[in-house]
């Protein structure tokens, strides 16, 4: 997809023009409509009087009388005092999806005060623009005209815009790309995105960005004492890997984000096995991982002034002869020990590996990790938001903010002290799950990485309630690709 900015007076050259529209709000008062041709305002004015509600969601399509191939869709957005940003994102997705379900390949879109005149709004329109025209479609057979497509969108603004509108869609490009990227890695089925191959899709994308990456394999993981991903690893014969990715684009003495995504390539459950309803989309219990390698492969191509490490544990968790049983005791490379009580709290035993590791190694500014880890909080919180774990006011702040910013919206929970006590193992350190993990599950996962993360000042966000698309939010069904927008 191409995204450029043209001047808002370029409109009356456009073929197809969608617009939207608040209820009871007059069009023709807007700053763009003075652009558009005579004959095209009067059939407008006429057409929103008689047709056209603007309702919110409502969508009516105007062909108008220049000629066959000119046509105005309207996108009702309901009452401006009901409108917040979070609609406001849903918006450029809505105008995609209605292209092309109605084969339209470009279309103009004035950047009013739906989006906001300010140019850092381009940025937004451009990624959830890109987010929407994509679908994972390759295993399926081409149609012979090809998968439906936008080419082009061109974003109207004021002249005197145009230069920082065109520098803001430049980002919000990578920032759709990169996400969409991660989206591919997360449908891909397990067969074809193993431990190995994820590693290799993070090779590539550190070579094609110019990034460090390092790859353990399970002897370096053994000589560091990493039992825990060691442990949930042994079931399966595919190996696993462990990830490092090194941006350094801050001052030598910076010291740097880190961030940790779980990279379970497939999760069956192991011995605790999952029930059939849930399993088969388990090939996405990587998106933390995905999420994390295109973070970092974004914050690279836009040339952000940080430092920053990306550390995915990678694994499958299988059953067989040999997996982790319920009762094991694994010991990290902490020190500590876990003992296993449900081999499907797999995430956390193989995460606290990776976050004392990204504590150890890099002392972070912040360190965050981003982990389908529990079914409690997506029952917490429903399919509209993470929840997000931290002991740190200010942290917890800045990453509220950021996610309201993003897209990628959150919602704090407690880390109270007062959970430790639920996850003391009676044999080993910490248990990998409460004796009775029926109320709390999300805190009690939270609290459990909480103790290998060091003295860091860390985040931990359950990205499980956001896995997977919904039909609310105008994008293709599979992989949300959740925290690519948070990261950067």
């Amino acid at each position: 997809m191409r995204i450029t900015a043209i001047e808002m007076n370029a409109l009356r050259r456009a073929q197809n023009i969608f617009l939207p529209a608040f209820k009871g709000e007059p069009l023709e008062k807007a700053a763009f409509f003075q652009f558009l041709p005579s004959p095209m305002r009067a059939v407008t004015k006429k057409f929103l009087k008689e047709e056209f509600t603007g309702e919110d969601g409502e969508t009516k399509l105007l062909w108008t009388p220049r000629g066959k191939n000119t046509r105005i869709a309207f996108f009702g957005l309901g009452e401006r005092k009901a409108w917040n940003t979070r609609k406001a994102l849903l918006i450029p997705r809505r105008m995609v999806q209605f292209a092309k379900r109605e084969k339209i390949k470009e279309f103009a879109l004035p950047l009013s005060d739906v989006f906001g005149t300010e140019e850092n709004h381009a940025a937004r329109v451009a990624t959830n623009a890109i987010l929407a025209d994509y679908d994972f479609n390759r295993y399926k057979e081409t149609p012979k005209d090809g998968w439906p497509k936008v080419k082009n969108i061109t974003l109207a603004v004021e002249k005197k815009l145009i230069r920082d509108v065109e520098q803001k869609i430049t980002e919000g490009i990578i920032i759709g790309e990169e996400t969409n990227r991660a989206r591919d890695l997360a449908n891909t089925p397990g067969g074809d995105m193993t431990p190995k191959l994820l590693a290799a899709e993070a090779k590539r994308a550190g070579k094609e960005w110019n990034i460090p990456v390092t790859i353990f394999d399970e002897k370096k993981m053994k000589a560091l004492g990493m039992g825990g991903i060691l442990g949930v690893a042994q079931g399966s014969t595919e190996p696993p890997r462990f990830i490092i990715m090194e941006y350094k684009g801050g001052h030598k003495d910076q010291k740097p984000l880190v961030l940790v995504g779980k990279g379970v390539t497939f999760d069956t459950g192991g011995l605790n096995i999952k029930p059939d309803q849930y399993i088969y989309e388990m090939h996405m219990d990587m998106s933390g991982g995905a999420a994390v390698i295109h973070g970092v492969a974004a914050i690279a191509r836009l040339k952000l002034p940080i430092n920053a490490v990306g550390i995915v544990p990678a694994v499958e968790n299988m059953p067989s002869g040999s997996s982790y049983r319920p009762g094991d005791l694994l010991k990290t490379m902490s020190g500590k020990t876990i003992e296993v009580l449900n081999t499907d709290a797999e995430g956390r035993v193989i995460l606290s590996d990776a976050l004392w590791y990204g504590w150890k190694y890099f002392k972070p500014g912040l360190m965050v990790d981003f982990a389908t880890l529990t079914g409690a909080a997506h029952v917490a919180v429903g399919n509209f938001m993470s929840a997000v774990f931290t002991k740190k006011k200010e942290t917890e702040d800045l990453l509220r903010d950021v996610g309201s910013k993003s897209g990628d919206y959150v919602w704090p929970f407690p880390l109270w002290d007062e959970y430790l006590a639920d996850i003391k193992g009676t044999f080993g350190d910490l248990s990998n799950i409460a004796k009775s993990d029926r109320y709390g599950g999300a805190i009690h996962g939270a609290k459990f990485l909480e103790q290998f993360t060091g003295e860091a000042d860390w985040a931990h966000i359950d990205i499980a309630p956001k896995m997977t698309t919904i039909d609310s939010e105008f994008l293709s069904k599979g992989a949300s690709g959740v925290g690519v927008r948070f990261i950067v």
